[in-house]
């Protein structure tokens, strides 16, 4: 990819990032039966952490011998997205104990919605037309999403909850990633989930030992959808606004569906099909209305996706 610009990098390696977070959802529904939600999160930040560790440590030796100085501000910055993404990945793994995997990815899908209006309450200013069009479908899409299959459950609860914590991640990010080089700001991320979680099992009592069907999974899920995605993620919206991240994030759902039902065999019938299309639409139209930049979001600046500094 070094003769496409920077944003067109950035825009598909999101677009990568999207296709491999539609298979977690089935892996995580799967793995829950395994692991409690606090232990799978911990294992699979840590799995992330010392997969990344080598790639840190070679990117650093292959430095110039006056690198950059890291920010001062790394930690803290690490602090406010991982808690950000505990948030989110605990929300999302609670979910998906008792709500289908199509199921949770169309109501997280909800965040692409929710950006912008968190950007309208931020910024202090009149909602455009698209969101008044595009709240109203997504919360019908939703609705038909949840009569599909049975009633609303504490899932769908914790699933819209993610939601949110998600559209504050992708704001925060936007926000923070330009400050940082890609791979250390990477690393404190994981490092920080990983203790969060840690923390989060030993207060609700204690740790085990993944049993040995759990590995596979959880080496997938930290190695390819954590350790490379947040990675990817982090490189791709230092070029790419969180307008139109978001908005590649919606294919999420979409991806979600297809891996699904190849991996699990869950199926999606017409009224959740409907449901699930008025749900894309509503993001897709949501974006409509975050067109203009954010002043309190400093745009992202050509040549910023180095790795190391």
């Amino acid at each position: 990819m070094t003769s496409l610009t920077p944003h067109t990098r950035g825009l598909l390696l999101l677009i990568l990032v999207t296709a491999v977070w539609g298979s977690t959802f089935a892996v995580v529904k799967e793995l829950g039966a395994l692991l409690d939600p606090a232990e799978l999160i911990a294992w699979r930040f840590t799995v992330a952490a010392v997969a990344l560790l080598p790639v840190l440590a070679l990117s650093r030796r292959r430095a110039p011998v006056s690198p950059r100085p890291p920010r001062r501000d790394l930690w803290r910055d690490g602090l406010l997205i991982g808690a950000w993404l505990v948030a989110g990945y605990g929300t999302q793994t609670i979910a998906l104990q008792t709500t289908s995997a199509n199921r949770a990815a169309f109501f997280t899908a909800l965040s692409v919605v929710l950006v912008p209006v968190w950007l309208v309450f931020a910024q202090r200013r009149r909602m455009p037309a698209a969101l008044w069009v595009a709240l109203p479908l997504a919360v019908l899409g939703l609705g038909l999403l949840s009569w599909e299959g049975g009633a609303f459950v504490v899932g769908d609860a914790w699933a819209l909850a993610c939601a949110v914590t998600y559209a504050a991640f992708i704001i925060a990010l936007e926000r923070v990633a330009p400050r940082h080089a890609a791979l250390p700001f990477t690393f404190a991320q994981l490092i920080v989930v990983a203790v969060l979680a840690w923390t989060w099992a030993l207060v609700q009592g204690g740790v085990t030992v993944p049993p040995a069907a759990a590995w596979g999974p959880l080496l997938y899920l930290g190695v390819i959808a954590t350790a490379a995605t947040t990675l990817m993620q982090t490189v791709g919206q230092k070029t790419v606004t969180a307008a139109e991240a978001s908005l590649i994030y919606a294919l999420e759902p979409v991806t979600a569906t297809l891996f699904s039902f190849l991996l699990i065999g869950e199926r999606v019938g017409l009224r959740g099909a409907l449901g699930g299309a008025l749900v894309v639409v509503a993001t897709v139209l949501s974006q409509r209305a975050d067109a203009a930049p954010h002043p309190e979001l400093p745009a992202p600046q050509p040549g910023t996706e180095d790795l190391t500094g």
